[in-house]
């Protein structure tokens, strides 16, 4: 339920969506430019006298021209540049009309060679783009170990804080017994007034600790449905009722088996590592920059003239004025200032990611060492509070014999009531930290699917 509802979850999902439609953002830099116009310019040139000052007459042009052009780049950093276009001019000069069309059709291209040669921003752009959508799966999976191991401990604690109820449901019980045998013993002047409102006080007392319980199972039933559901008024009146009982299943732990699983496993720290991976790219492009550009560049085309649109077609069909070009273009800024500094602020990142990696590992070993212990301690603890609650167990039952002899106090049976109580909390509450302390073992060591026998696919 909370791997198909948990909103956190759901939210975290649309990361690996996100990225891969960067990622096809990206791409965005190799889509083909496509532009067409047109436009009429007019232009007149007024008349006048020369510097022998014989008349000329005024001069007038229209003209219409309509261009088409195709742009891109490619993968290889080859730069293109399509273009077409189509003039027709018309006017007067020296009182002489006059028409002319004319068209040209044309390639031009730039291939580099040195600098953005087998690396470019768009290339380095798509590199990390990819290496994010990795990242954003780490982060996923992250996410899901990380509710799942949540949703374990909830239901632990509410394990718990049900079994708590009970205990202080019978505390409570215990209490009321022996308020009973107190009376009965005050009637008949066995026993003083004063052990009566001591049992009193006990029941009062016991009475809220079973209210407090009562109301920590309730905020702990929240908890859970929280986790497991998408609309929490939906299952607000709804009562969780485990149906698993706390149980310590020893386990052997070795803390260079938790490494190892952890240093190959955990989803933050391949997360890190996909930064190195990324700034090694940054790193890689920021190199490249530093070299001259030094671009082969060439030109071909066809252009025409006629007094009309079919004769202009025609000469450009048949390649009747044909030009073409072709040569090398070296430039490059002096001092290259901008190059150099980028290039050591990478390296510069590339250390400072490699220190957090190592950082990382560092903190995920003493994160297992640290889970490991408490597991160990956990496990021990239930032992020691199984023992302890049942000699709290045998120590009230023989109390309570003793004072229905005359030989003992209800202080001292009161007292020993407490006990049990606390011993019997302290049981179940072994229980359930031991049980928690392998889940968050297992997160620690990037292991929660697998314990699960959950398997990840990112589509």
């Amino acid at each position: 339920m909370a791997l198909e509802r948990n909103l956190d979850l759901r939210i975290e999902r649309l990361n690996p969506e996100m990225a891969r439609y960067d990622l096809s953002l990206t791409y965005a830099g190799y889509d083909p430019q496509f532009t067409v116009g047109g436009e009429h310019d007019y232009s007149l040139s007024p008349g006048g006298y020369d510097a022998n000052k014989n008349a000329y007459p005024a001069s007038t042009s229209d003209a219409d021209l309509f261009r088409l052009g195709l742009s891109g780049v490619l993968p290889t950093g080859f730069n293109y540049n399509l273009t077409g276009n189509t003039r027709e001019e018309w006017g007067e000069r020296s009182s002489v009309p006059f028409s002319q069309n004319s068209g040209s059709v044309g390639l031009t291209m730039r291939q580099p060679l040195l600098k953005n040669f087998w690396i470019d921003s768009t290339r380095m752009n798509i590199q990390v783009a990819r290496k994010n959508i990795k990242s954003t799966e780490m982060g996923l999976q992250l996410q899901i170990m990380s509710i799942l191991t949540s949703v374990e401990q909830a239901y632990y604690d509410l394990i718990f804080t049900r079994e708590n109820v009970k205990v202080q449901q019978k505390a409570l019980e215990l209490a009321e017994r022996l308020l009973h045998e107190n009376k009965q013993r005050v009637k008949v002047g066995a026993l003083a007034p004063l052990d009566e409102k001591q049992a009193e006080s006990q029941v009062a007392a016991r009475k809220a600790d079973l209210l407090s319980s009562q109301r920590q199972l309730a905020t702990q039933q929240n908890t859970l449905k929280r986790l497991i559901s998408d609309d929490f008024g939906a299952i607000a009146e709804t009562s969780l009722e485990p149906t698993g009982e706390l149980l310590a299943v020893p386990q052997a732990f070795s803390v260079q088996d938790s490494w190892a699983k952890g240093l190959t496993m955990r989803p933050d720290l391949l997360q890190n590592r996909i930064e190195v991976e990324k700034q090694d790219i940054v790193l890689r492009y920021q190199k490249n920059q530093l070299y001259p550009s030094l671009d082969l560049v060439g030109s071909y085309g066809h252009t025409a003239s006629d007094t009309g649109y079919g004769g202009v077609f025609r000469n450009l069909g048949e390649g009747s004025g044909p030009y073409w070009s072709y040569g090398a273009q070296l430039s490059f800024p002096l001092g290259n200032r901008a190059a150099r500094n980028n290039l050591r602020n990478s390296r510069a990142r590339k250390e400072q990611v490699l220190l957090q990696l190592k950082s990382r590992e560092q903190e995920i070993m003493a994160q297992i060492d640290n889970a490991i212990q408490l597991a160990e301690t956990n496990l021990e603890r239930v032992d020691a509070t199984h023992q302890a609650r049942l000699y709290a167990e045998a120590a009230l039952d023989a109390e309570q014999k003793k004072l229905e002899n005359g030989k003992s106090t209800s202080f001292v049976v009161l007292q020993l009531q407490r006990d049990l109580t606390s011993a019997r909390s302290s049981e179940i509450s072994a229980l359930t930290e031991y049980n928690k302390s392998l889940a968050q073992l297992a997160l620690a060591e990037g292991a929660t699917l697998q314990r699960h026998e959950i398997k990840l696919e990112v589509k």
